[in-house]
């Protein structure tokens, strides 16, 4: 296959300023994102902040030990019989409540950009830039502007080293020697306002006592700058081709390059310590190495063959979601919903969406990049164990709404939920499906036993019955129900026994002795409740499609994303139509359209999985850069793009048990003509 030019004939590329796909350069753990000049220098016309963020850029306002998790009052709910205290309300300590849900924040480490002078001498304005085009080049990374100010042509490149975290550029205008362009780098205010959900956290541009930026070093062409916050630090490196430095502001620096020429370089290093030295080519080279190896590696998919005319599109968004999901989702530890683009809920990771963001990496041959984020959960397995043990449980419990820290954080929604739970035991799964060796499987052993330990705990024996429950107290994926009396969502049932039966295979596998609970669990877990040949969100849930036909349709999960032991194909068929009928589409998130394309993929309705994937809705979009768009202030949205590429691997690859089944997913009436290489089954 022709990889290069199947990655190429999908370059973004822009005339014009468009206020919702800025472009981005970034190496997995850190991330520059660009307006239409190649740098931040009009953030003001774009619908969400302009980023430079970092895996180890985070913010505690007033210092770390503000406030614990004790300060944080607890909402008693009854669990079959003894009450257990979940921090839902902010209670009589709003203050504790608010604190802990924005702390530790994603730090915003600074704004680069262009200073543009008019023959008049006044700053350019963004409606005074012409001539636009901008081009991402997906198969080195490297963003490359052209435009005109004033008739005056600008050429920049922009670039993000592989291995550093630093951006380096490329000017080459007339506009240099005539000492009309300039750079500056402005630092913002660390602390998070408390804003309306989910909405785009904007940096703070005022509050100038709040942080202290020093010059450190100044040489001939290169600068130190030491910023501070509370008892948070790190630092910049500035270094450049010819000019000088001036504090043009508080925390504010303007670089004023030298007149003769029309070619100045300059690159910026963030870093908690010591920033690398790194010369602007070095940076381009480092960048395209790093992108062609990727490429190179790993799966590729090619649908040109096929007549369908959605076909180029679903090939664009499948390259497109394979470079953000690299450089967003695949670093030390799990993403933020909005990768490195901005902050979105305080910059901090759902844990139950580590799954759409990373499950995609194992099946098209990169697990490498999951793996990295998958020993984060063994640094923060004591405080699973702490967790688990405060609500009186076995095992460890994953937090779902965490920073780097891992600790979780009060939420109207976040403790209730338990489908995080089984994540990383899946997770772990996929990597050794992919990669088979004992080394995984002790490497990660404690993740995968100690979760089952606290499913096994959790979930609740009905004597009548002789079946395990799960809930009440929980909320199932689909959001909208009560912690106090949703009880056997589908979804969670199913998933309870993937991940128990996960554990039994990874002891047999490690000769090591089984629990015999967590087999007695997994074979009688309670059957997903359904009423007139359909399932329900959940137990008490008879309005499924009437009043609860919003948000996630998750109870499709249990067949689909999972592979339905528990579940009637015929029931499941119902369902999966019903939802089509009546769900209201505008309500529903990105991952939940790759979702029903999997469960009609299992079902055999291809041409139906089809359809889901590429259903004309609103939160299905797609932006010129790649990302899943949601709604104002969530432009991008990365388990979109992570579930498109499970759901593509998925109908292309197969699934356990029809692994020689050739694309099961896609219809055979010779509309869709799909080659792929490197692919790997689905679970």
């Amino acid at each position: 296959m022709d990889r290069r030019r199947i990655v190429e004939r999908h370059n973004p590329e822009l005339n014009k300023l468009d206020p919702l796909s800025p472009f981005s350069v970034g190496n997995s753990e850190f991330a520059f994102s660009c307006d239409i000049t190649g740098l931040q220098s009009f953030p003001e016309q774009y619908e969400v902040p302009l980023g430079t963020q970092s895996n180890w850029g985070w913010h505690f306002t007033g210092g770390p030990n503000r406030f614990t998790d004790k300060d944080a009052d607890q909402q008693m709910f009854d669990t079959h019989g003894r009450l257990v205290g979940y921090p839902m309300k902010p209670g009589n300590n709003p203050e504790a409540y608010h604190w802990l849900r924005q702390n530790p924040h994603r730090l915003q480490l600074g704004r680069i950009s262009f200073r543009f002078l008019l023959e008049s001498g006044e700053e350019a304005a963004a409606e005074d830039m012409a001539n636009i085009q901008q081009q991402l080049n997906l198969w080195t990374g490297v963003v490359t502007s052209e435009y005109t100010v004033q008739g005056i042509p600008v050429r920049v490149t922009t670039a993000c080293h592989a291995d550093s975290d630093t951006v380096g550029v490329r000017v080459e205008s007339p506009l240099i020697a005539q000492g009309r362009l300039q750079v500056f780098m402005r630092f913002p205010a660390p602390d998070m306002v408390h804003t309306a959900w989910a909405k785009a956290v904007y940096p703070d541009w005022d509050n100038d006592e709040r942080h202290r930026t020093l010059l450190t070093k100044l040489e001939a062409s290169r600068a130190l700058l030491e910023r501070t916050m509370d008892e948070d630090r790190y630092v910049v490196g500035w270094e450049w081709s010819s000019g000088r430095l001036e504090r043009s502001g508080t925390h504010e620096f303007t670089l004023v390059p030298e007149v003769h020429g029309e070619l100045f370089e300059f690159s910026v290093s963030f870093a908690p310590e010591s920033p690398q030295t790194v010369s602007i080519r070095d940076i381009v080279e480092s960048s395209e190495r790093g992108w062609e190896a990727f490429w190179m590696n790993g799966a590729a998919i090619d649908f040109s063959g096929s007549s369908d005319p959605r076909a180029f599109e679903l090939e664009r968004r499948v390259v497109l979601s394979q470079f953000l999901c690299a450089m967003h989702s695949g670093g030390t530890i799990p993403p933020q919903e909005t990768g490195l683009m901005y902050n979105s809920w305080f910059g901090k990771a759902h844990l139950e969406m580590h799954w759409w963001h990373a499950s995609h990496f194992p099946l098209w041959g990169r697990e490498d990049y999951l793996l990295k984020s998958m020993n984060w959960y063994r640094e923060i397995l004591p405080i699973a164990r702490d967790l688990a043990a405060s609500q009186g449980y076995e095992g460890a419990r994953w937090p779902k709404m965490v920073g780097f820290d891992g600790k979780p954080c009060p939420s109207p929604v976040a403790p209730g939920l338990i489908w995080q739970q089984p994540h990383p035991m899946v997770l772990a799964e996929m990597c050794y499906q992919a990669n088979p060796s004992r080394e995984l499987l002790e490497q990660y052993r404690n993740i995968v036993f100690e979760a089952a330990d606290f499913m096994v705990s959790y979930a609740h024996l009905d004597e009548e019955k002789r079946v395990f429950d799960l809930g009440p107290p929980l909320i199932p994926a689909q959001e909208c129900h009560h912690l106090h009396s949703s009880k056997n969502p589908p979804y969670e049932l199913e998933y309870w026994k993937q991940g128990l039966e996960i554990a039994v295979q990874w002891a047999e596998r490690l000769k090591e002795e089984v629990n015999p609970r967590w087999v007695e669990v997994a074979a009688s877990m309670a059957p997903p409740p359904q009423a007139e040949g359909v399932y329900l969100a959940h137990e008490n849930c008879p309005d499924t499609f009437t009043e609860k036909n919003r948000d996630h349709p998750s109870m499709l999960g249990a067949l689909g994303i999972l592979p339905g032991t528990l579940v009637d194909h015929e029931v499941m068929r119902n369902t999966l139509m019903k939802v089509k009928e009546v769900w209201k589409w505008d309500s529903a998130w990105g991952w939940d359209f790759p979702m029903c394309a999997m469960t009609a993929a299992r079902l055999g309705e291809t041409e139906l999985a089809v359809d889901f994937l590429l259903m004309d809705a609103t939160k299905n979009s797609y932006l010129a850069n790649g990302h899943n768009y949601q709604r104002p202030g969530l432009t991008a949205y990365l388990p979109g793009n992570g579930g498109l590429l499970t759901a593509v691997a998925m109908m292309a690859c197969g699934w356990r048990g029809n692994e020689q089944a050739m694309n099961p997913g896609f219809p055979k009436d010779g509309s869709w003509n799909v080659k792929w290489e490197g692919l790997k089954p689905f679970l």
